[in-house]
């Protein structure tokens, strides 16, 4: 007995162009019913709390738009997009454009859980609800920060790399760029470089698709650094690094412990924090931004963030968690866990925390501190041509104020997801985790660098929730590291005209 497939139907066109595009929302009714739901809700922050929602970091990423240098704390790529958008002089684009991030990023996870792994399409937008939903996420892509273009460059990386079965060394250089678009948004992108060389290791690639990929990220990474050290006498992306270790040390620190030599009594020391460390204030980051309370302004430049204070901060920070190991350890757990908590209480301070929140009280002028040759209310002024304060609009403001307290994803919610990526990267030990791997280690990658580097914050959670969506579905499904090529998705039209199509279709679950 022989199985034939149906033939062909003659004069059939396949479906192409446009008309390919415009079949998609009726074969994915679900996702495209939540992507919209999605935009909807984004449409409504606009409206309520409009132009944007600003943050402290916000002003130094408008100094930099407005006067283009690589600047001593962050990477400059931010800044660079709100440069690339400054002659339409509006910050209600830039959070249009960090909307559409948002959207992106959640159609990237449908599309490689259903494309590539055969995830049904309910489960596939359940795992993309909370880039969608998630009122913190929604929160973030309206303050003017990096935060919307970070997540969807992480998110972009793992699918292009999870997409290819076998990996050219063109993909590998697109994967770099990508990987060095990311390191310019947020330092911690830099580090991402190598998780994702070491999966490709796992997966033998081959030489040249990782060949490709390090030195398409290596090469706009070293350009800034080099422009970096033009400008700041330090060959390096920041002037930061240290200082924000030194903060993390900050709670713990004991100078009488650390066993200082004579010429480190003379400078380390200064950095001492006299305060028993049981007595000091609770969080970290008031020995960096509070003036009152940080060691820093002893070195008298009057700056925090010089290469002498740096490297200075540096030292002792290593020093100190060389000396006090289990503090330190125990410092970086508390951080850790506190991401998985099921309520949200206040932290660092009152005041940090109501930037997190849509709030009508949320309206308020731009501070006048002080900017890189201006103010930075002077400075928002030029970029949008006009005053910039946000404006709570009801009743858009209140929609979005009671969404925020029903509509949000727990930390708990962030673990148990981790913990199924757990699952499905242990039960496929033989093959080193599978392709689950690479999301799972890059989510909890995310919350445990800045636990382990400076001190927990919100904010840094938020990305690390797709990946975590994308590992645990991923390893739900439990298929293979990648379907074989004549895989078949129902709902995806192109199939049936790919070449050498039989006509026989695999069950995709």
């Amino acid at each position: 007995m022989v199985a034939v497939a149906d033939p062909p139907a003659v004069g059939a066109s396949p479906v192409r162009g446009w008309r390919r595009l415009a079949v998609l929302p009726r074969r994915h009714r679900l996702f495209t019913a939540a992507l919209a739901l999605g935009a909807v809700l984004r449409v409504i922050t606009m409206l309520g709390f409009g132009p944007a929602m600003w943050f402290n970091d916000s002003y130094d990423y408008v100094s930099v738009a407005l006067r283009p240098r690589p600047h001593p704390i962050r990477p400059d790529g931010y800044g660079f997009w709100l440069l690339v958008l400054k002659p339409l002089h509006s910050f209600s684009l830039v959070v249009f454009t960090q909307h559409l991030m948002g959207l992106a990023t959640a159609v990237l996870i449908y599309a490689l859980l259903t494309r590539k792994f055969g995830v049904p399409p309910w489960g596939a937008t359940l795992a993309a609800a909370p880039v969608l939903f998630d009122a913190y996420q929604i929160q973030l892509e309206q303050l003017i920060m990096s935060d919307a273009m970070f997540i969807l460059l992480v998110v972009g990386v793992v699918t292009l790399v999870l997409w290819h079965r076998r990996m050219s060394w063109r993909v590998g250089a697109a994967v770099g760029l990508l990987l060095a678009m990311t390191a310019l948004t947020r330092s911690i992108g830099l580090p991402i470089l190598f998780l994702v060389v070491c999966y490709l290791l796992i997966k033998r690639a081959g030489w040249r698709p990782i060949a490709a990929m390090v030195v398409a990220c290596a090469v706009p990474v070293v350009a800034y650094m080099s422009w970096f050290k033009a400008v700041n006498g330090q060959f390096a992306m920041t002037n930061s690094d240290g200082v924000i270790l030194y903060m993390r040390t900050s709670l713990f620190a004991d100078c009488h412990r650390m066993n200082l030599d004579k010429r480190e009594e003379l400078e380390l020391a200064l950095l001492c924090i006299n305060t028993p460390p049981e007595q000091r204030v609770p969080s970290a980051q008031a020995y960096l931004w509070w003036d009152d309370q940080n060691q820093l302004h002893v070195f008298g430049s009057g700056m925090k963030f010089t290469p002498e204070i740096n490297a200075n901060a540096s030292e002792f920070a290593k020093k100190a968690i060389l000396a006090q190991p289990g503090d330190y350890l125990a410092a970086v757990a508390k951080d850790f866990f506190r991401a998985f908590r099921w309520d949200r209480p206040q932290f660092p301070d009152a005041k940090t925390f109501k930037l997190y929140e849509f709030s009508n009280e949320y309206t308020r002028s731009i501070p006048k501190w002080s900017s890189y040759g201006s103010t930075t209310d002077r400075d928002v002024e030029a970029y949008e041509n006009g005053p910039a304060a946000t404006r709570a609009v009801s009743p858009w403001s209140d929609i979005m104020i009671g969404y925020q307290k029903i509509v949000r994803f727990p930390g708990l919610g962030l673990g148990l997801l981790l913990l199924a990526g757990l699952y499905g990267v242990a039960v496929r030990w033989r093959e080193l985790g599978g392709p689950a791997l690479l999301p799972f280690l890059g989510g909890a990658g995310l919350i445990l660098a800045p636990a382990a580097t400076a001190e927990f914050d919100y904010r840094y959670l938020v990305p690390a929730i797709p990946l975590a969506c994308l590992a645990a579905a991923i390893a739900i499904a439990g298929r293979r590291s990648h379907p074989a090529d004549d895989l078949v998705i129902p709902g995806w039209p192109d199939a049936p005209g790919r070449p050498g199509w039989s006509g026989l279709r695999r069950r995709p679950w």
